[in-house]
């Protein structure tokens, strides 16, 4: 790691203006596109980038009693004028030299190394500057971001000193008045939405502890003094809701739901209009995850899109993509806002990708679908005292991945040997595609609970109406186990690699993992993991393909497979390129827009399992990615920020 700057070198080079070739959010704007409006990098040149610096935050969890089981570096940073900043998991910000890579300020949250946090991951922060024409001191610029401790923080863009005047001492503490159940289960992940003097905060919950978890509230603050201005919470509270509560239509709940489900909370990235004041929340299941019957009915407002007023909280419109979850098929990616061309218009729409592997898409103003929502029969073959909805949303769309069952005949393996495990394996679980409720037996999911999409989204090239996504088809496994039973199974050794929840509450624990061969590939054929884009123009696919091979994570001679697990995103830019890490392999790729064609690959030193982002600096293009590894990934782990640019006589 660099030495920082003295002080007063620092405050002539650190400027935090906001300008127009800013990366000022976590997906470039608050609209959330990742997109760069860049053309220096080309594909006719791409294949000439090379390492133009690298950062090292020294941040591998040293003193966390839990870093090699949960550790990531999921972060994008932002570039504000000249300087980048960026958060890692263990609640350091850094603020770089965006032309070089040196360090400029570094900061401490001080977060609890001794806790088991459900998540050491964080995404990203925010940037918030002061538009008043007094406002040029301390803190008129503020960095805002929240530790997997709940706490939110501002912090002066130019020194990383905290703003005193916010919430106590520069810190608001999130983890007050939500039902606490365990400290450590109540985080946040994903960076604070920045609308106007307004910071919109979800939260990340421990997922399948029991019914009666802590609250999925949304939470707005005020930048300046950190006073909470509004909470909007996705499941009703009262057998009757009040008209000014935000959810008028939930006269029927019933009151035994209302008291006691958590959860539904908001923990992916949120997205901002910020010319129409709105604010857009995806949101994840209602407690727990695989055993609904304590939640009777669809549980909204979980599982949805939701359109919120930034300034007051009101609720606009809402859409359910998943009707009573007993699946993990959170909303997990950031809504992306963009200004599609349909049926001859301009329309200001709002799309959003689904663990399910479905894309749908709204007016960003009225919620009305751009193309249409069919309710489909789905199997309902569920455990005693569970009810599945009886339908379920399928966008027209194309699906991004498979929904159908997974059958014996389709298993695969690296051997002959281990296809016949797996064979035996899936001819044992129950399959009827997807929304399959879960079995004691033991059901596939297919998508699985990690994605299709996950956290890590997509991105929107506007010149050319392409959606593009890196997408998932990993089918898992879940089984409920009944709750005299649950001690037995899970203490009996019989059952290595699952992971066990004991769904507190409810007549069921559960245990989940990987469809697996003993050698550790997934039971079905590649790909497991692809690069799509659609063009939303005419609703189809335009192209996929493989992302990523199995080198890094399968002996020799088994690296050539094509198409891996993956989280992070994609980043494209106008001159038709897109740059991808988030594959288990040690690569960071470019790709051709038009044609889904690799251009070029880098090897790096650990596993870049977040979203690339692109600025200019001095007449140069940067593209720079955090590979850090990820935990339950299993890829390769570090601490860096990696910079790549066109050599300096080539542009």
């Amino acid at each position: 790691m660099q030495n920082p700057l003295p002080l007063a070198m620092l405050l002539c080079a650190l400027s935090t203006q906001a300008l127009a070739g800013d990366w000022s959010a976590y997906g470039g704007d608050g609209r959330g596109q990742r997109h760069v409006a860049l053309t220096q990098i080309t594909p006719d040149n791409v294949a000439s980038l090379e390492l133009a610096w690298t950062f090292r935050t020294g941040e591998l969890g040293q003193g966390f009693i839990q870093a090699n089981d949960a550790l990531t570096f999921e972060a994008t940073p932002l570039l504000i004028g000249d300087t980048l900043f960026l958060p890692t998991a263990t609640g350091k910000v850094f603020a770089l030299d965006a032309a070089t890579g040196a360090q400029r300020w570094r900061f401490d949250a001080q977060v609890d190394p001794g806790r088991y946090y459900s998540e050491m991951t964080s995404r990203g922060i925010s940037y918030w500057r002061d538009q008043r024409p007094s406002a040029t001191g301390a803190c008129a610029e503020r960095i805002l971001f929240a530790t997997i401790d709940a706490r939110l923080f501002a912090l002066d863009a130019r020194t990383g000193k905290r703003c005193m005047d916010f919430g106590a001492g520069g810190e608001v503490a999130l983890w007050k008045g939500v039902r606490l159940r365990n400290r450590a289960d109540y985080q946040v992940t994903s960076p604070p939405a920045i609308a106007g003097d307004v910071a919109v905060v979800g939260s990340s919950i421990g997922d399948n502890r029991g019914t009666d978890l802590e609250l999925g509230v949304v939470r707005a603050f005020d930048v300046r003094s950190g006073k909470q201005l509004w909470h909007w919470d996705p499941i009703p509270r009262t057998a009757k809701i009040p008209v000014d509560a935000a959810n008028p239509e939930f006269d029927d709940v019933e009151a035994q739901q209302a008291g006691w489900t958590g959860a539904a909370n908001a923990w992916a990235p949120l997205a901002v209009d910020a010319e129409r004041g709105l604010v857009f929340i995806p949101t994840g299941s209602a407690s727990p995850d695989f055993f609904g019957g304590e939640r009777p009915g669809d549980d909204h407002w979980a599982n949805s899109i939701v359109a919120l007023r930034a300034t007051t909280g009101e609720f606009l419109w809402g859409r359910q993509l998943v009707h009573h979850d007993l699946w993990d098929y959170d909303t997990a990616s950031q809504p992306m806002l963009v200004d599609l061309d349909h049926d001859g218009a301009k329309v200001a729409a709002v799309v959003q990708l689904t663990k399910t592997g479905q894309v749908f898409v709204f007016n960003r103003e009225t919620g009305e679908p751009l193309f249409p929502i069919e309710e489909r029969p789905v199997p309902q073959d569920a455990v005693a005292g569970e009810t599945p909805s009886a339908t379920q949303p399928f966008s027209t769309l194309p699906p991004l991945v498979p929904q159908a069952p997974v059958r014996p005949d389709d298993a695969r393996g690296l051997t002959a040997w281990d296809r016949g495990k797996c064979r035996e394996q899936v001819a044992a679980l129950h399959s009827e595609g997807m929304f399959t409720p879960p079995s004691l037996q033991g059901t596939i999911e297919r998508p699985g609970y990690a994605g299709g999409s996950n956290w890590g989204g997509g991105a929107w090239d506007p010149q050319r109406q392409l959606l593009i996504a890196n997408v998932m088809d990993l089918p898992l496994v879940v089984a409920l186990i009944p709750r005299d039973q649950f001690e037995t199974q899970r203490d009996s050794g019989a059952f290595e690699g699952w992971e066990f929840a004991r769904q507190t509450g409810t007549p069921y624990g559960m245990r989940r993992k990987a469809l697996l061969s003993p050698l550790g590939a997934p039971c079905t054929a590649p790909p497991w993991g692809k690069l799509v884009a659609v063009d939303l123009v005419h609703g189809k696919i335009a192209w996929d393909r493989p992302l990523g091979t199995s080198r890094d994570v399968a002996p020799w001679p088994f690296w050539g497979t094509q198409g891996v697990p993956n989280f992070g995103g994609p980043l494209t830019t106008a001159s038709g390129l897109i740059f991808i890490g988030a594959t288990t392999d040690n690569f960071l790729r470019a790709f051709d827009t038009a044609s889904g064609a690799e251009l070029w690959k880098m090897r790096i030193p650990a596993g870049a399992q977040a979203t690339p982002m692109s600025y200019e600096l001095g007449g140069r293009q940067f593209v720079v990615v955090a590979a850090g590894g990820h935990a339950k990934l299993h890829t390769t782990r570090g601490d860096y920020v990696l910079a790549y640019a066109l050599p300096t006589q080539a542009h």
